[in-house]
C-alpha cells in the first residue's frame, strides 16, 4: 500500500508521529542530559570542597609588593604578610600550612583569575570597595592602609596640592589610579602593569611621584632610601580577601580563620614580623 494512502488513516498518522517523537527524545536524552547534569554538579561544588579534594589551596598573591608579597629572584620564594595569611588559611582548611600554591596576580588580573577558577582566593593588598563587591565577595578587613605619595628626597612635591601638571605613576586596575584622578584632576596619570614597573619608571624619571597605599610605598622606600613619603594618607584603604561571588561558606571559613588568628595573638606576631610593629 502506498504511503499517501496510509496517511489518510488518522489513527496510523498519530501513531507514526508518536513513534517519531519517542525516537528523537531518546536520542536527545542520550547526549544532552548527562553533560548538563555534570555541569550543574560542578557549579554547585563550593570552594572548600574543591580545596579538600585537590589537597591544596590556590591563592592569588602579589610577587612585586615588598612586605606583603615579594618573590626573591635568587631563591624563588615568595614572602610577606599576605603569604603568611595564605599559609594560615591552608592550615585552617587542610591542617598543613605548606599545602598552598601561590599564583601571581596583579591589580588588573586578580578578579578575572578568581572568576575563571584559576585561583581559590585573592590575598593581594586588595581594597574593599562597593564597585568590587558587585564582582566578588570579601572577607572581613584584615589590614588598614591609606593612599600616599612617593617622591625623591629632593622633590618639592609636598602633597596633593603640588600635583598640578605633574606626572604621577600608578598601577592599572588599582583604586589608587582612580583616587588620584579624582583628588588631583590636573595631574597626568601614567599607569603600569605592576608596582615594580611603576617604581622602575619613577627611578628612570618618567614621573615625579608614585602613588599607591602607604604600606606598599614604605616597602619600596626600604629598598631605596633616596625616596620619601609625602602628603600623609589621603584615603582609607581597608584590605579584604576576595572570594567568588555567592560562596558564603568560604567567606565564613576565612573570617573564622582571621578571628582565630587575632584571638590567639598570631595576627599581632605576623603584623610585627612584616610591618615592624603590632597593630594599634
Amino acid at each position: 500500500m502506498k504511503l499517501k494512502n496510509i496517511l489518510k488513516w488518522p489513527s496510523l498518522t498519530v501513531m507514526l508521529v508518536l513513534m517519531l517523537s519517542l525516537v528523537l527524545s531518546g536520542c536527545n536524552s542520550g547526549t544532552d542530559t548527562p553533560s548538563a547534569s555534570g555541569g550543574d554538579d560542578a557549579k554547585a561544588k563550593g570552594t572548600i570542597e574543591q580545596i579538600k579534594e585537590r589537597g591544596k589551596l590556590i591563592a592569588g598573591v602579589k610577587y612585586d609588593t615588598k612586605l606583603f608579597g615579594l618573590k626573591d629572584p635568587a631563591s624563588g620564594n615568595v614572602e610577606g604578610f599576605d603569604i603568611d595569611i595564605a599559609k594560615a588559611l591552608a592550615k585552617q582548611i587542610l591542617g598543613d600550612e605548606t599545602k598552598v600554591e601561590l599564583k601571581e596576580v596583579t591589580s588588573k588580573t586578580r578578579i578575572p583569575m578568581l572568576q575563571n577558577g584559576d585561583i581559590d582566593i585573592i590575598i593581594a593588598t586588595m581594597t574593599i570597595t562597593d564597585e568590587r563587591k558587585e564582582q566578588v565577595d570579601f572577607s572581613d578587613v584584615y589590614f588598614e592602609a591609606g593612599q600616599s605619595l612617593l617622591v625623591k628626597n629632593d622633590s618639592d612635591i609636598a602633597g596633593l596640592e603640588s600635583l598640578d601638571g605633574v606626572k604621577v605613576l600608578a598601577v592599572k586596575g588599582s583604586t589608587s589610579a582612580q583616587n588620584i584622578r579624582e583628588k588631583a584632576p590636573k595631574a597626568e596619570v601614567l599607569e603600569y602593569d605592576n608596582y615594580q614597573d611603576a617604581f622602575t619608571a619613577l627611578k628612570a624619571g618618567k614621573g615625579e611621584a608614585l602613588t599607591t597605599d602607604n604600606i606598599i610605598l614604605i616597602g619600596m622606600q626600604q629598598t631605596d632610601n633616596n625616596y620619601k613619603l609625602v602628603g600623609g594618607n589621603f584615603t582609607s584603604e581597608p584590605y579584604g580577601m576576595a572570594i567568588r561571588k555567592g560562596d558564603t561558606a568560604f567567606v565564613e571559613e576565612v573570617n573564622k580563620m582571621l578571628k582565630e588568628l587575632k584571638d590567639s595573638g598570631e595576627y599581632d606576631t605576623l603584623h610585627e614580623k612584616w610591618l615592624g610593629s603590632k597593630p594599634e
